[in-house]
This record gives C-alpha cells, sequence and structure tokens, in this order.
C-alpha cells in the first residue's frame, strides 16, 4: 500500500508504517502526479482535495486530519467510492486556547464582559460551555440549532451587539445560512465602535475588504488568525490589526495529534485492522501562575507570533504566500492547557476557573 501524508502531520509514520509505504510532501505542494499511483491520501486543510487532484489516481481512502472539510470535494469522492474521513472536534481545545490567549491579551477585564459566539458546534459550543462555567455572559448564534433545547441561544442581530465576538463557522456558499462574507458592510456598520472581534473559523467568513473600511474609521480591535486568499494575504489589513497570526489557531501539538489518530482509526475500519491505539504522550509541565491571564500568557502568549509575523511579512512586497506558509510550517510545538499542571502553591480562588479552563491539577 501506497500512502502520501502531508508532512507537517505528526505520528505518521509511527501509526501507519506497519501498513505502507509513507511519502510525506508539503500540504500546498501535493500534485496529481504525486497520489497517482498511491492508495491512500492523508492532508491538512491547505490541500484541496477534487477531481483534478485524484483524477486517475488509485486513491482509496483520504483522511483529513482537521475539524472541517471545505476544502475537500465530497460529492466527487462519494462518486468515485472514495472513503473519506476527517476530525471533528480534534483541534477544539487548541482554537479555544488561542481565543483565551487573544482575549488576555487585548482585554485584561475579559470576564466582566459580554461574549457573542457566531456559531456553537464543536469549537464554539465549547467554547460557551467553559465561559458560561466560569461566569463569563455569551450570547450565541447558531441558525442550525434548536432555540428550544439551547436557551442560551439569541439571534444573530443580538449576538453581534456584544462587547466581544468570536467567530467558529465553516466556509459555505449555498444553503439557508451562507457564511461567505457573513460579516460585510452592513454588518460592520451595526457593531460596537469598541468591539474586539476574533476569527479563526475561515477568512472569507469576513469581506476583508469591509473590514479595512472598519478599522480606518472605529476604535475596534481585531484579531485574525484565517485570512482571505491565503496565503496571499493582505499586508493592508496586516497593519490594521491588532493580532494577526498565519493560520495556527488550531496548530497545537495536541490537536495534531488527535487529528492524526482520528483518521488513523477510520484508516483500520476500512481495512479491516484491530485499532492498535495511540502511543501515550508523556510530557507534562508544572506552573504556579499567579492570576488567569498569566497562566494562559504562560501556556500561548499569541503577541509572539503577532511579532514574528508582522517583522516577517512587513518586510516584503508583493506575492507573501511563501513566507506565509514558512511561518504556518515552522510554528514552534504548542501544547494544550492539559499538559499543565498547577502547583499546590496555586490560589486556591485561580484553581477551580483555571481547572473549568482545561488545567489539571497537581
Amino acid at each position: 500500500m501506497k500512502i502520501i501524508a502531508d508532512n507537517s502531520m505528526p505520528l505518521v509514520q509511527e501509526l501507519f508504517s506497519p501498513y505502507g509505504d509513507i511519502t510525506m510532501l508539503p500540504g500546498r505542494e501535493i500534485c496529481s502526479e504525486d497520489v497517482r499511483f498511491a492508495d491512500v491520501l492523508l492532508v491538512r486543510s491547505i490541500t484541496q482535495v477534487n477531481e483534478n487532484l485524484l483524477k486517475n489516481s488509485k486513491i482509496r481512502f483520504v483522511g483529513s486530519a482537521t475539524i472541517g472539510s471545505d476544502h475537500v470535494d465530497e460529492f466527487y469522492l462519494q462518486e468515485q467510492g472514495i472513503d473519506f474521513s476527517n476530525a471533528p472536534g480534534c483541534n477544539s481545545n487548541a482554537v479555544i486556547q488561542y481565543v483565551i490567549s487573544v482575549l488576555c491579551s487585548l482585554r485584561s477585564h475579559w470576564m466582566d464582559q459580554t461574549v457573542g459566539i457566531i456559531g456553537c458546534g464543536n469549537i464554539g459550543g465549547k467554547l460557551y460551555r467553559i465561559l458560561d462555567d466560569i461566569g463569563v455572559k455569551c450570547h450565541c448564534y447558531d441558525p442550525f440549532l434548536d432555540t428550544k433545547k439551547n436557551k442560551h441561544l439569541v439571534s444573530f442581530e443580538e449576538a453581534i451587539k456584544s462587547d466581544i465576538l468570536s467567530i467558529h463557522v465553516p466556509l459555505t456558499i449555498d444553503g439557508p445560512f451562507p457564511t461567505h462574507h457573513l460579516f460585510n458592510d452592513q454588518v460592520f456598520l451595526r457593531l460596537k465602535k469598541d468591539i474586539l472581534l476574533i476569527n479563526s473559523s475561515r477568512g472569507a467568513v469576513i469581506d476583508n475588504k469591509s473590514l479595512i473600511n472598519f478599522l480606518s474609521t472605529s476604535s475596534s480591535q481585531v484579531s485574525l488568525d484565517v485570512w482571505e486568499n491565503e496565503p496571499n494575504i493582505s499586508l493592508p489589513l496586516l497593519e490594521l490589526v491588532d493580532i494577526c497570526s498565519p493560520h495556527i489557531a488550531g496548530y497545537s501539538y495536541d490537536g495534531k495529534i488527535k487529528g492524526t489518530e482520528m483518521i488513523f482509526e477510520a484508516f483500520c475500519s476500512k481495512y479491516g485492522i484491530d485499532y492498535p491505539g495511540a502511543p501515550p504522550q508523556n510530557k507534562f509541565f508544572q506552573l504556579t501562575p499567579t492570576s488567569i491571564n498569566a497562566a494562559v500568557t504562560a501556556t500561548f502568549d499569541i503577541k509572539k507570533i503577532d511579532h514574528q509575523m508582522r517583522d516577517v511579512l512587513l518586510k516584503k512586497t508583493g506575492d507573501i504566500s511563501a513566507e506565509f506558509d514558512a511561518l504556518r510550517k515552522n510554528y514552534p510545538k504548542r501544547y494544550e492547557f492539559s499538559r499543565y499542571h498547577l502547583t499546590k502553591n496555586t490560589e486556591n480562588s485561580l484553581v477551580q476557573n483555571l481547572r473549568k479552563i482545561g488545567f489539571k491539577i497537581t
């Protein structure tokens, strides 16, 4: 069996090598010639999996170690009898760590403000439960959920009146509630002028030209992890946002491991292999924080990522695709909250809220 895999995926060799010959390639560079004689394709979100890539190939299984699947033409795969599996929820903890890190960096008193959550699926729903559990008031919008069963849901209009907005939706063009350019000129006019807007979903959910206009006329704050036209993003927009990052919100090492494990389990199911389980992860860290903000920043300081991205990209002119991809590919290993154990010296008043966010207690 021949297996082609994105070279940013951890544990591929450890898990898949007993069952086939593996070739690891940069995800954005995987082409039809690479997969022509392959049986299995393992990707992340930067690889477009469609007829152009798979036509005349032998591929029988596609695994995407990602929570979303808008980079995969699932209809084409179904037509061709190609099995597909992705990894819903694999990076939810990582994205939540990113969102809370942004809150700690830009709003020191964020726990006293109202947070609007647009999209309450795997990530948005978990973010709501965590924030609600620590006493943060939330307004959530998701048109696909039943408001009778989910009392925390409000209308889109009510949600966007929040002090802080965090976006967690897939990118859709069609259907009853398309999200492409969901945030446009008309919506920006209705936001609070001092709002904090965080997007870690898909870049084109926000009309980036409209966002530039909004930022030029308001005192709002914006944190963007995803951008229209990635990887050749808008440098004028980059200069205006308060925090920038190269599509790494879900890029924790733990999230990557979980994504690989989830598609490996689906691979085993397809090929009748007894799932052997994943190797244990035994690396942990001790922490004695003095505040929630200090604890979060100790695990993930988003401002360091912001400074590095500006330093690299704002020195360039023209196409910056290669530099953006390099920042993403070389992003340092990040561990989630669960890898950090609070020592006995941590103040009792902090322990419970930090535990609810995801930290462990020694």
